[in-house]
């Protein structure tokens, strides 16, 4: 059974930085795309960014690009969100996702898709 968990949530002062985790189990990671979610209170689910399986390549919205970094290591199974100058309206809760037939691409999420697998969420909460 496919299973997600992030790690790494927390409270940090704007400007400052945050790693979340998405441990995968289950599968080999190697094999797929993994796309991270967050959602803030009063507003809808917004995918923020996603992985390639093949090239580890990564796309981002404008919202986090130049300020957030996905990457992978196949080898331990995990895909990190590496979270910079962080701002107060990052606060959210953060979820990893995932399935077989998902492709990192332009829309980053296609509205309607349904994802096999998710994290539980970790919060993440930017105040001073």
């Amino acid at each position: 059974q496919v299973q997600l968990v992030e790690l790494g949530g927390g409270s940090v002062q704007p400007g400052g930085s945050l790693r979340l985790s998405c441990l995968v189990s289950g599968t080999a990671l190697v094999a797929w795309d993994v796309i991270w979610f967050r959602q803030a209170p009063g507003k809808e689910r917004e995918g923020l960014g996603c992985n390639r399986d093949y090239d580890e390549s990564s796309l981002y919205i404008d919202a986090v690009k130049g300020r957030f970094t996905i990457s992978r290591d196949n080898a331990k199974n995990i895909v990190y969100l590496q979270m910079d100058n962080l701002k107060p309206e990052d606060t959210a809760v953060y979820f990893c996702a995932t399935d077989p037939d998902y492709e990192c691409g332009v829309p980053i999420a296609p509205i309607g898709y349904e994802y096999d697998y998710w994290g539980q969420g970790t919060q993440v909460t930017v105040s001073s």
